[in-house]
Parts: C-alpha cells; sequence; structure tokens
C-alpha cells in the first residue's frame, strides 16, 4: 500500500484522565508512551514539561474529558500548548468521550454553546486534527475548523451482541433506544443485527427536570430488549427507559453504551434495575466501585489504535468499515 505520509515518527502523550487506556494503545501500536512531567502545583496551576523530543514528530495527545472535567480540559490545553511550541511536525487531538457534548446549540434564550467553545480552545491551543468516539451530536464536528475524525464504536458493540445471537432467544428481540434523539444510531443497530426496532419516547423540559419517558413506540411484550444509546450519565433515562419496557411485558434487557460517565446516583440506580448485562466500553475510565457484576467492558484501544495508524500512514480511516 503507498505511503504517503510526510510527518516524523509517531509520538503519543497522555494526560492524567485516562492512564491505562492510552498505555493499552501504546501497546497495540507497538510504541511507548512518551514520558512526560506534570505537576499541579499547591495553587492549582498546571505545569508540564515533555521529557522527549517531538521536534518534526507526528504527535498524539490523549486525554478523555471525564470528570474532573475542567481540570482535565485545561490539562490538555496545556499539554498541546507544550507540544506546538515543541516544534511537533503535526498534533492530534485524541479525546476518547467530548466533553460538553450536550451543549451544541442554543435550545434557550441567553446560554452558550460550549461544545463549539471547546472544539475552539483546543484549535487555539495547538491541535492540528482531532480523533473522538461517538460525539452526543454529530454537528460537532462541524465546530472544528480543524480536520478530524469522530469514529463510531458501533462495530465493536454490535459484534459483541450478534455473537450472543438474541435473535434465538423465546419471543425473540428488539431493539430499543432510550429516546427518539438517537433513532438513527439505533435503526443501523437493529439492521446490522437483522432485528426489530422500537423507540422510547422521553420529555425533558429546562436544565434540571428530570427525563419523563412516557411510553415505548413498537412492539416488545415478550421479547428480549437490546436497549441502546450513546452514553450513560447519571441513568435517570435508563430507569425510566426500564420501568417502562418492563410495564409492557419486555424479557431480558442487555443495555448497551459507549460512553459509561455514571455520575452518581447512576450505579446505584442501575444496580436496582433488572438488567441482564451492561455492556459498555472504556472510553471512560471505570474505578472498580463503579464495575457491577453484570458489566462487559469492551476496549476502544485496538480501534484507536487502528485510527491513529492510519491517520500517520495517510491512509482511509473509512476503509475500516467498508465506507
Amino acid at each position: 500500500m503507498h505511503n504517503v505520509r510526510t510527518y516524523g515518527d509517531i509520538r503519543v502523550f497522555a494526560g492524567t484522565s485516562c492512564p491505562d487506556l492510552a498505555e493499552e494503545i501504546c501497546e497495540c501500536l507497538g510504541v511507548a508512551l512518551s514520558p512526560r512531567e506534570i505537576i499541579r502545583f499547591p495553587n492549582d496551576n498546571i505545569f508540564v514539561r515533555l521529557l522527549a523530543s517531538v521536534r518534526g514528530k507526528d504527535v498524539f495527545v490523549i486525554q478523555t474529558l471525564t470528570a474532573p472535567v475542567s481540570h482535565h480540559i485545561v490539562e490538555l490545553l496545556i499539554l498541546l500548548d507544550t507540544v506546538k511550541r515543541a516544534n511537533a511536525g503535526r498534533i492530534t487531538a485524541v479525546m476518547p468521550y467530548y466533553a460538553y457534548g450536550r451543549s451544541d446549540k442554543k435550545d434557550q434564550p441567553r446560554v452558550p454553546i460550549t461544545a463549539r467553545l471547546l472544539a475552539d480552545l483546543i484549535t487555539t491551543a495547538g491541535a492540528d486534527r482531532f480523533l473522538t468516539l461517538d460525539l452526543h451530536a454529530g454537528q460537532i464536528q462541524g465546530f472544528f475548523g480543524i480536520p478530524g475524525d469522530e469514529v463510531s464504536t458501533f462495530y465493536l458493540l454490535s459484534d459483541y451482541v450478534m455473537a450472543k445471537h438474541l435473535e434465538r432467544q423465546p419471543g425473540g428481540s428488539v431493539v430499543v433506544t432510550a429516546d427518539l434523539g438517537f433513532a438513527k444510531k439505533g435503526r443501523n443497530f437493529a439492521q446490522t443485527l437483522n432485528l426489530p426496532m422500537a423507540f422510547i419516547e422521553k420529555r425533558r423540559t429546562g436544565n434540571d427536570a428530570k427525563a419523563q419517558s412516557l411510553t415505548v413506540i413498537g412492539e416488545v411484550e415478550g421479547r428480549s430488549v437490546i436497549l441502546v444509546d450513546d452514553e450513560v450519565d447519571t441513568a435517570g433515562s435508563v430507569t425510566g427507559a426500564v420501568n417502562i419496557l418492563k410495564a409492557n411485558g419486555a424479557g431480558d434487557i442487555y443495555l448497551c453504551f459507549t460512553h459509561p460517565v455514571l455520575s452518581p446516583p447512576a450505579i446505584d440506580r442501575i444496580r436496582a434495575l433488572p438488567i441482564k448485562e451492561i455492556i459498555t466500553t472504556n472510553s471512560v475510565p471505570l474505578p472498580e466501585d463503579k464495575r457491577l457484576p453484570n458489566m462487559t467492558l469492551l476496549s476502544v484501544a485496538p480501534l484507536l489504535s487502528e485510527v491513529i495508524l492510519r491517520i500517520h500512514e495517510g491512509m482511509s480511516v473509512g476503509q475500516m468499515f467498508n465506507e
């Protein structure tokens, strides 16, 4: 295959938000995680120093933007600025989870579009490209003035579910989206698994209002359910969805999503739900106290490492998914 790479060797740096994932990505790439020093001073200021040269190199900076969100964002920005000032050839910000994804439009008077602000900050700090997984809203890609890749974990999750052969369950199975906003991606999931689809209708009013699951659109009675979403935060929507599904006669429920944000009281809520299996990824690091016995964690490291390699070599990312 023709190699159109014009930058130096790969250098991978990581912030402090997902060290295990960064190490795993480097193992898949066959490169060492580049050393750096990150100090948090008593006044809460952050200092970064690179312990390896990046001049002319193709640098990838890995930082998932999870809690504490503000700290990890600033740390990423300082890392990007440090790499830029060290004369890197090209800099790619690798953010498995992109924060502020829900602040993607002005849906009320006098509110910000923080997802756009964050994109501007990342670009200004020095990123030449971005790489992320399953944005909450696809239009966030357009907030960046630099090229990038939003990669879906769709195949990772659907391949795992497909291997369970849920279509053979008594009564059959059905894919259900937790809300109508996820309908398009849910439909792709259903088509891949060759299963019918249903939707949960829900309503949310205001920032602090709880999402209310109202009804099920579609047939779920007596069927195993694969409940899909992009992320689970406080699990309010999931709780409402599972309760509605059970009230409508659903059988076993499998919860399948990309980003396990799982802010309190999510774990307590999910633990109390009649869910057969929780299928998610390590795009957000999960401490032991957030891991439940019925939880399966799929690694995104092989996926991200392959995309990083293709970016580095100047090859098509879409070909990975026959696009």
